[in-house]
C-alpha cells in the first residue's frame, strides 16, 4: 500500500513539475529583433514576454545587421546566436530575417534566398520537439531607403517570397507588414520601429502564438 501511495505521490509531483515548465520561444532576427538591446524591456521579444507571462520563456537572439543569405555581408549563420538558438531547445521558433538582405550587395544573391531560408528553418527544427512550431515573419515595411536597405525589394519582391517560404516549409506566417503599413511615424528612420511600433509587433506575434 505504501508503495502505491509513493508511486502516486511521485507521479503527481512529476506531473506538477512538467506543468510548470515554460514554453520556450526563440526569436531570431536582426536589429529590429535585437532592439535597443537583447535584454532591454523595449525590445519586442521582451515586450512579448510581458504579454505572454510566466507560462513562456522568450529568448531574444537578434543580431544587428545580419542577413539570412549565407553569401550576405554579415550572415546570421556565422554568429554565436545561431548555435545559441539550437542550444536553447525552443518549442516555438519565430524567425524574422531579410531586411538586410535587401541591400544591393546582398540581394545580388536573391536567387538563393528561398533555399537558404528553408535550410535555416530545417537546421533549427533539428533541435526542436516533434510538435514544435515555426513562425515565419513577414518583416515590417521599409518606408524609405536607409542603411542601404531597399524598399522596393522589401515591400514587393521579398514579401511574396516569404509567403511561399512559409508555405513550403510547413510554417505559420505572421504578417507584420500590414499592421505597420500606414504607420510611418512609428518607423522614424524608415526601417526600425520605435517603442510603440515594437509593442505592436509584440502584440501581433503573441496573439499568433496563443492561437
Amino acid at each position: 500500500m505504501k508503495k502505491t501511495y509513493l508511486f502516486l505521490f511521485f507521479a503527481l509531483l512529476s506531473s506538477f513539475s512538467f506543468a510548470q515548465t515554460p514554453i520556450k520561444v526563440a526569436c531570431v532576427g536582426n536589429s529590429i529583433t535585437q532592439g535597443p538591446g537583447r535584454d532591454h524591456p523595449d525590445s519586442w521579444p521582451l515586450q512579448m514576454q510581458a504579454i505572454l507571462g510566466d507560462a513562456y520563456e522568450v529568448g531574444n537572439f537578434g543580431v544587428s545587421g545580419r542577413t539570412l543569405l549565407r553569401k550576405g555581408d554579415y550572415p546570421y549563420w556565422n554568429e554565436p546566436q545561431f548555435q545559441q538558438v539550437k542550444d536553447f531547445g525552443a518549442d516555438i521558433l519565430v524567425i524574422m530575417l531579410g531586411t538586410n538582405d535587401s541591400k544591393p550587395q546582398n540581394w545580388q544573391y536573391a536567387a538563393e534566398f528561398r533555399q537558404d531560408y528553408l535550410d535555416m528553418i530545417a537546421e533549427f527544427k533539428k533541435t526542436m520537439p516533434a510538435d514544435g512550431k515555426v513562425y515565419v515573419v513577414m518583416p515590417v515595411p521599409v518606408t524609405r531607403e536607409n542603411f542601404g536597405i531597399t524598399p522596393v525589394v522589401m515591400n514587393n519582391e521579398q514579401r511574396m517570397m516569404i509567403m511561399d517560404i512559409a508555405r513550403d516549409s510547413g510554417s505559420e506566417l505572421i504578417d507584420l507588414y500590414t499592421p505597420l503599413m500606414n504607420k510611418g511615424e512609428l518607423l522614424p528612420d524608415g526601417v526600425h520601429p520605435n517603442t510603440e511600433g515594437l509593442g505592436i509587433m509584440a502584440s501581433v506575434i503573441a496573439r499568433a502564438i496563443r492561437l
